[in-house]
């Protein structure tokens, strides 16, 4: 039994999945929050550029990956699928766990598979300098890292409790020669506010995004880049669960259950996807996504138009959403802190494609260190809302006595989060947990999707 299932690099995946080709129920479009009328792709102009502009809005099924960006993705892809099985022994599960490695990257995380692109995208476009949000990091590590790669700029605006709690995420981004501030900042006129009214104001994803938007559109040759959420964004991703397919076959296993953690949606989707293809078509396989109880987006959000950013600069997007006002508590998965969740996620979710469970943080670090004590990697702190998912299934596949293959989105390390694991070990964390009451105020005024 091989444990590490690789592809060569001949068999990395050369065109890109567009679930929207395959959606039973089509995306409802973004809205111009004056007019309330569809967006059109020239009103996203001064914000991305046009070629990304049009995947984003691109209804093909297949989007061919260029020669040059797969140069750049030879670097670490394709990824290794694992076999947990030191994990299954410890659980003493019938079930065989399988997870997909994209702690290797260099950055850590899954992230570079869409800055690299993004920032290919932007540079062919004539851009110079790209301005972006980033939770824990690993999004502005990633960028920075794909900048380097093509000789472009990049300012990243860190949401200040990631900012405190992460410093060696700052430094990643340095060292690849980004820029790092906290938010909110001084520098833009929607952070201005925050700042001045408390310089220590933990911030958020809303905050960071308005900052760096307003940044895309005042600066020179400058554009935006979004992480997560979007629907570019989320295809790029698809090239983790591609490889997994392969993989799979290569053992000859099919999943019963895929799991990944979910905070805008792009790490989960890009392992999912192309098996919500299979669902759609026949396929009886259960697709979980897992966030925390703190920021409870899809368990407990309405599916709603919402704005993307605390500053409504942004079009409305139909989305799973606590609010665009919505701070969330100080947890260590940062980059699971965002108020809304990917509109091709949520829809997916309102069809019954997938299904979502939130995890309090104990319950989260409890799994990260079982896993680390089991199968060595320190998963990050995302990840472990995915690992606590997988180990929940894989007790229920002993209860029953069936055995079960899951397929785990391992979304990256935490070798950078020891602060966090610190901080679990000495017992100075807690849960939290947000109520359909406390999200009601949050929420009353938007329109339902």
């Amino acid at each position: 039994m091989d444990r590490k299932i690789f592809l060569s690099e001949k068999d990395i995946p050369k065109e890109w999945y567009n679930i929207q080709a395959d959606l039973p129920t089509p995306l409802p479009p973004p809205l111009h929050p004056g007019t309330g009328e569809p967006i059109t792709p020239d009103m996203l102009a001064p914000i991305f550029p046009m070629n990304l502009i049009e995947q984003e809005v691109s209804q093909e099924r297949w989007i061919k990956i260029p020669e040059e960006v797969l140069e750049k993705l030879y670097m670490w892809r394709p990824s290794p699928l694992y076999r947990a099985t030191n994990l299954e022994k410890f659980l003493g599960t019938p079930a065989r766990i399988y997870y997909k490695n994209e702690g290797v990257s260099p950055p850590g995380s899954h992230k570079p598979n869409t800055a690299i692109p993004q920032v290919y995208y932007n540079k062919v476009f004539g851009i110079k300098r790209i301005a972006t949000e980033t939770g824990a990091g690993q999004w502005g590590s990633a960028l920075s890292f794909a900048c380097n790669q093509f000789g472009l700029e990049a300012k990243v605006y860190m949401v200040r409790v990631s900012y405190n709690q992460k410093p060696y995420r700052r430094i990643m981004m340095e060292t690849w020669g980004g820029k790092c501030v906290p938010s909110p900042s001084p520098d833009t006129n929607a952070g201005r506010k925050f700042y001045e009214e408390n310089p220590e104001h933990p911030g958020s994803l809303g905050i960071a995004i308005s900052e760096a938007v307003e940044d895309a559109v005042t600066s020179k040759d400058t554009r935006y880049a979004l992480g997560s959420v979007l629907n570019h964004v989320l295809m790029h991703q698809t090239i983790v669960g591609l490889e997994a397919q392969k993989q799979m076959a290569v053992v000859n296993e099919y999943p019963n259950i895929i799991i990944g953690c979910v905070g805008g949606g792009s790490n989960f989707a890009g392992l999912a996807f192309p098996y919500v293809r299979d669902k759609i078509h026949g396929k009886d396989i259960k697709v979980i996504g897992c966030e925390p109880t703190s920021c409870p987006t899809m368990t407990k959000g309405p599916y709603v138009y919402d704005f993307g950013d605390t500053a409504k600069t942004t079009p409305l997007l139909p989305m799973h959403s606590l609010g665009s006002g919505f701070i969330p508590p100080g947890i260590h998965a940062g980059g699971l802190r965002y108020h809304g969740m990917a509109p091709l996620v949520s829809r997916c979710l309102a069809d019954g494609l997938i299904e979502a469970k939130a995890f309090n943080q104990l319950e989260t670090f409890a799994a990260g260190l079982t896993w680390a004590r089991t199968e060595g990697f320190i998963p990050a702190p995302e990840t472990n809302h995915a690992i606590a998912s997988v180990i929940e299934e894989a007790k229920r596949a002993k209860e029953e006595g069936k055995e079960k293959v899951i397929l785990l989105m391992w979304s990256g390390h935490g070798i950078i989060d020891l602060a966090a694991y610190d901080a679990y070990l000495a017992g100075k964390l807690t849960d939290y947990e947000m109520s359909f009451e406390d999200i009601e105020p949050l929420v009353c005024d938007l329109k339902k999707c």
